[in-house]
C-alpha cells in the first residue's frame, strides 16, 4: 500500500522562509553605498551656471550675433537670411535646469540656507525670462513640477511671468545675507553673496526697463536706487556677472574647442565694423582680426560683409574669404594655443555687466523715470565698456560727432553704444533692439522673411506632441501663428 505525503506544506515553509530572508536585508543589499540618496545645493549649482551659461553663449554664436548684425555668415548662410527652424537650446536648457534649481531651493529652505535659496531665485528669474523673451508665453507658475503630477503645465502670459519674475528678484534680494551659510559651487562669484544681491537689484533694473512700454516703472527703479545699502547694483566691472573660463576643460570658452572651418563661416558684420571703423573704435580690434591678406602687414585692414547675402554673394564678396575680417582672436584661439590670461578676461559667459546697467540708467534718465544725469550714466556706460576689454577711452572720443552726448539724439546714442558693448555678450542685445529699434538695422538683401528681422523663436515642435492644448492655448493669444514675426507682450 503506498503512502502519499503531501508536499505543499513543506514546499509552502520554503518559500516563506526564502521571500523572508530576501525581505530582510533587501534594502541594504540593493542601495549602492558609493551612490548618494540625496544631494545639497553646492552639488547642483555648478552645472546648472555652467550649462546655462554655455547655452546662452552658444545660442548668442549661432543665432544672436547674426540677428543683430555684430557678425555675419560666409557659408551655411540661412541664419543670416532668416530661414530658421526650430532653435530650442534656450528653451530645453533652461527646463532641463529649472528642475535642480527648484531643488536647491527646496534643499535650502529645508535646511534653514537663505543664501542658496535667494541664489536659486536670481538663477531662476534670468533663465526663465531668457526663454520668455526668445518664445514670448511660456510655462512658468507649472513648470518642472512633474513630481507634483503636473505633466501639462500651463502657459503664462509674459506679463504674468514678468510679474513673477521681478516679485523673486526683490525677494532673492531680502534673502541674500540673511544667513551665514557659505556658498559652496558658486563658479559664477565663487561665493560672494553681496555679489548675488548686486546681480538680483541689476536684473530687475534690467527687466524694469524691458517692459517700460508697456507700464510706468519709474517709481519701482527709483526706488532700488534709493536705498543702496538695502538694494545695492553693480558699481564697476568688478561685480560683472561673468564666467570666468579657464584654459582647458571642463570650463572652457565653448567656442575654444570648435573647428576652425566652422569658426571660418562667421565674419565681422559690415554693419558692426563700420560703425567701429566711423568711430575710430579701437573695440574694432578686440572685436575682428585684420583680413587674412593684410594680417601682419603694415597696413592691416579691418572688413566685414553684409548681413543676409545668399551663399555664392557671401562667400565672393570683397573677392573672397582671404579679405573679411574674422573675429577676434581673444574668442577663437587658433590651433592648440593656450588662451592668455587677457583672452580669459574677454571671452567669458555674460549673463549681465556694469556697462549694461550704466546705459539702462541713462535711458532710464533721460526718458524722466529716474532722477541722475543721462549723461553721466551713458559716458561712464562707455568708459566701463572699454575698461571691460582692456582699453581706455582714446581722447576725444566722448567728444566726436556720434558719439558726444545731445540730449536731442541722446536715446539714439546710449541704444547704439550699448549695442555695442553688447558685442558677443548673449541675447541681450537683440531683445534690446526689439525694444527700443536702435541701432536702426536693414534686413539682408537677400532674405527670406519678407523683409523683417525676426522677434521670437517658434516653438519647439515636441511641445506640439507633450502638451498640445497648452501650447496651441499660448499661440492662439499671441496672434494665432506660430511665427518669427509675431511680437511678445511687451514689444508690442
Amino acid at each position: 500500500m503506498k503512502r502519499y505525503i503531501n508536499l505543499k506544506p513543506v514546499f509552502l515553509c520554503l518559500a516563506l522562509l526564502v521571500f523572508n530572508a530576501c525581505d530582510k536585508d533587501f534594502e541594504e543589499i540593493n542601495t549602492n553605498p558609493n551612490v548618494p540618496n540625496s544631494v545639497t545645493p553646492d552639488l547642483l549649482l555648478p552645472n546648472v551656471i555652467r550649462s546655462t551659461v554655455n547655452e546662452v553663449m552658444g545660442t548668442s554664436w549661432g543665432i544672436g550675433n547674426i540677428v543683430i548684425q555684430q557678425t555675419a555668415k560666409i557659408q551655411f548662410v540661412n541664419e543670416d537670411r532668416y530661414q530658421w527652424g526650430e532653435i530650442n537650446g534656450i528653451w530645453s536648457t533652461m527646463y532641463t535646469n529649472l528642475r535642480d534649481v527648484n531643488n536647491i531651493y527646496a534643499i535650502a529652505e529645508k535646511a534653514g540656507q537663505s543664501n542658496y535659496m535667494g541664489i536659486s531665485l536670481v538663477m531662476k528669474s534670468w533663465m526663465m525670462s531668457l526663454v520668455t523673451d526668445c518664445y514670448g508665453d511660456a510655462p512658468y507658475s507649472e513648470a518642472a513640477k512633474g513630481k507634483e503630477k503636473v505633466v501639462y503645465p500651463k502657459f503664462d502670459t509674459q506679463e504674468e511671468i514678468y510679474n513673477g519674475i521681478l516679485a523673486d528678484l526683490a525677494t532673492a534680494n531680502d534673502l541674500l545675507g540673511s544667513t551665514a551659510e557659505i556658498v559652496s559651487g558658486d563658479i559664477l562669484f565663487g561665493g560672494n553673496v553681496s555679489k548675488w544681491k548686486k546681480l538680483a537689484n541689476s536684473l530687475r533694473l534690467r527687466y524694469l526697463m524691458r517692459i517700460s512700454n508697456r507700464r510706468n516703472v519709474g517709481a519701482e527703479m527709483q526706488a532700488i536706487l534709493t536705498n543702496p545699502t538695502a538694494t545695492p547694483i553693480f558699481t564697476s566691472n568688478d561685480d560683472n556677472a561673468a564666467l570666468q573660463y579657464l584654459p582647458t576643460v571642463p570650463n572652457q570658452f565653448p567656442l575654444y574647442t570648435s573647428r576652425i572651418g566652422s569658426v571660418n563661416e562667421f565674419r565681422l558684420s559690415k554693419t558692426m565694423g563700420d560703425k567701429l571703423q566711423q568711430l575710430s573704435d579701437p573695440r574694432l580690434q578686440v572685436f575682428a582680426r585684420p583680413t587674412p591678406a593684410s594680417a601682419g602687414t603694415a597696413n592691416p585692414v579691418y572688413v566685414g560683409v553684409p548681413n543676409g547675402l545668399d551663399d555664392v554673394a557671401a562667400l565672393q564678396y570683397n573677392g573672397g574669404a582671404n579679405f573679411l575680417s574674422r573675429i577676434g582672436p581673444s574668442y577663437y584661439i587658433d590651433g592648440f594655443l593656450t588662451p592668455t590670461p587677457k583672452d580669459l578676461s574677454i571671452a567669458k559667459g555674460i549673463i549681465m555687466t556694469y556697462p549694461e546697467l550704466q546705459f539702462i540708467l541713462a535711458e532710464a534718465a533721460q526718458k524722466g523715470l529716474i532722477t541722475g544725469t543721462a549723461k553721466d550714466y551713458y559716458e561712464a556706460g562707455v568708459t566701463g565698456s572699454f575698461n571691460y576689454y582692456g582699453l581706455t577711452v582714446p581722447v576725444g572720443y566722448l567728444e566726436q560727432t556720434g558719439v558726444a552726448f545731445n540730449p536731442a539724439t541722446a536715446l539714439e546714442l546710449i541704444g547704439t553704444q550699448k549695442w555695442i558693448a553688447l558685442f558677443y555678450t548673449g541675447l541681450e542685445a537683440w531683445f534690446d533692439w526689439r525694444r527700443t529699434n536702435v541701432p536702426a538695422l536693414t534686413p539682408g538683401a537677400s532674405n527670406v522673411n519678407g523683409n523683417r528681422i525676426p522677434v521670437r523663436f517658434i516653438y519647439p515642435s515636441f511641445e506640439f506632441s507633450l502638451n498640445k492644448e497648452n501650447v496651441e492655448a499660448a499661440i492662439a493669444r499671441q496672434g494665432g501663428v506660430n511665427d518669427i514675426n509675431n511680437k511678445v507682450w511687451w514689444d508690442q
